[in-house]
């Protein structure tokens, strides 16, 4: 075997040159850019960081678990929105069960039949899985991702082009959907995209392949837990929950309508609970995590 001689002159030369690379190290180091501190959590919002929703926009659906509030988003989904709120108008829903609740999924409801074979006697809606997004619509920003940017418009998350696109369209408008969170609801439909009618789901997790496929008409902004809590099957078995009534707020006479604010996305202290957020989730945040405080009384 050969044996490496290291010389008097070799070992000064190696030790030299363990000294430079030390002091590179070091240089390099000292140079590294200091990580700014990540921001502190908000503090409770005050009365100008909440709005009252428009009480035509608001379905109170009473269970047999417990109360659920949602807010309709008409904005992207207007048709579906007024098909849902007139049936509501006319009392169709109360009694309806929820026939298919699938955990991690969603619970669906909405059809006479509790099957989901039926529909109301009014014409189908068409399919509104996405919506062209303006300048003039209300959007906040949540993040920027170059080509796309994701945000709120009220309550609902939404994903959208980049409005740099705009001065390249037609309608100088983009491209935009809902995004299917925890307590989004969407309109039921068959094969056909322009099937849906009276039935409607609503998320008990976060579903993304349903974005652009179904159209999302709203969110629910109290009652989450009430959702979780509904029997699961596919079918469920008897004896099924059920929606004992479905009230829009304006119906509701004024000593028995619940008092509902939610925390406005445009208020200072939801741009700081993003920020926020986005700095604890770092490369995982998506508009899911960002929560829509909501008070009732």
């Amino acid at each position: 075997m050969k044996r490496i001689l290291i010389t008097a002159a070799c070992a000064v030369a190696l030790a030299a040159g363990a000294l430079a690379a030390g002091a590179s190290a070091a240089s390099k180091k000292a140079a590294a850019p200091v990580v700014p501190p990540k921001p502190a959590a908000p503090a409770a919002p005050g009365p100008s960081d909440w709005r009252t929703p428009d009480p035509n926009d608001i379905l109170v659906i009473d269970t047999n678990k417990g109360r659920i509030i949602v807010e309709l988003t008409p904005a992207i989904a207007p048709q579906n929105a007024a098909q849902i709120r007139a049936l509501a108008h006319e009392g169709f829903y109360d009694g309806l069960r929820f026939f298919r609740v699938i955990d991690k999924f969603m619970a669906q409801t909405g059809d006479p039949q509790n099957n989901g074979q039926g529909g109301s006697s009014k014409p189908n809606t068409p399919a509104e899985f996405t919506f062209r997004r303006g300048a003039d619509l209300p959007f906040v920003m949540a993040a920027d991702q170059t080509v796309a940017e994701v945000g709120f418009i009220k309550s609902m998350p939404v994903t959208s082009q980049s409005m740099a696109l705009s001065a390249m369209t037609k309608d100088q408008k983009v491209t935009a959907w809902g995004l299917y969170c925890p307590g989004v609801v969407g309109i039921a439909r068959d094969e056909n995209p322009d099937s849906g009618n009276s039935q409607f789901f609503l998320m008990r997790q976060a579903y993304p392949s349903l974005e652009k496929r179904y159209t999302a008409i709203g969110r629910v902004i109290a009652g989450e837990d009430v959702v979780r809590a509904i029997k699961t099957g596919e079918p469920v078995e008897q004896p099924q929950d059920y929606m004992e009534h479905v009230h829009v707020l304006a119906d509701m006479p004024e000593a028995t309508r619940p008092k509902i604010r939610v925390i406005d996305d445009k208020s200072p202290w939801f741009k700081a609970e993003i920020e926020y957020v986005r700095a604890a989730k770092g490369a995982d945040f998506t508009a899911c995590d960002i929560d829509i405080p909501v008070e009732v009384k």
